[in-house]
């Protein structure tokens, strides 16, 4: 039996796995979906404000040490990828696996804001323009989504190198929108890195609604996964 940790990205809560999930407790794992400090429903304005990446690394630390949970996949979806490369890095070899879902694939000293294309910090900035402390959702997402702490998008990771000792490391590229992706050129560096296994999955970035099943079978791979590369190479 497998132990998933599922984290998602910017102004998502745990709900956002809500499709994945059951197929994967329908397999037999166990599956714990976060939702990280300041965007839960009940968390105040001071908590929104103070949370930062070290703050969501603790969150899925926190979640390690409560349950006792070694030999553990963290997945990363977007943002969510900044925190289980910091969680990782400081789990003390509990994390066996890394699975960034369309994701950040920080190196140390690079922040989530500094990774990013400039659109994307354009959006960050606008949405936080109202408080300076919180980013607002882009428009037409899931009603659900919360302001996302705008610190948490600023802080840099500070990776010691235990990161790259977790013996899997994979990443998913979301191809189904490529017009607007920051990750091509992230896809692009980690094909040419041994240590990655690289993926590919024909949608829109939010893959885990969009082709949970698709999802849900990556995640479930137990084989080595042939590295993914373009069609036309």
């Amino acid at each position: 039996m497998a132990t998933f940790v599922l984290v998602p990205g910017g102004w998502r809560g745990s709900w956002t796995y809500e499709a994945v999930v059951p197929l994967l407790e329908r397999a037999g794992h166990a599956v714990h979906a976060l939702t990280l400090t300041g965007l839960r429903p009940d968390d105040d304005e001071a908590t929104v404000a103070s949370a930062n990446l070290d703050t969501h690394a603790d969150d899925v630390l926190r979640l390690l040490d409560r349950a006792g949970l070694t030999g553990v996949t963290l997945v990363g979806h977007s943002y969510g990828g900044m925190v289980i490369s910091a969680a990782a890095d400081r789990a003390a070899g509990r994390v066996a696996r890394l699975v960034h879902l369309d994701a950040y694939v920080p190196r140390d000293g690079e922040s989530c804001w500094s990774s990013t294309t400039e659109r994307f910090r354009e959006v960050f900035a606008a949405g936080a323009a109202a408080t300076g402390y919180a980013v607002r959702p882009p428009g037409g997402g899931d009603p659900r989504r919360r302001p996302h702490p705008l610190a948490s998008f600023l802080q840099a990771a500070r990776l010691t190198g235990a990161l790259d000792r977790v013996p899997r490391r994979e990443f998913v590229y979301c191809s189904g929108w490529e017009d607007r992706t920051p990750f091509a050129g992230l896809r692009g560096r980690l094909l040419a890195d041994p240590g990655w296994r690289v993926h590919e999955l024909p949608t829109g970035h939010d893959a885990m609604r969009e082709a949970p099943e698709a999802v849900a079978a990556l995640l479930l791979a137990e084989h080595d996964t042939v590295t993914a590369r373009p069609t036309d190479e």
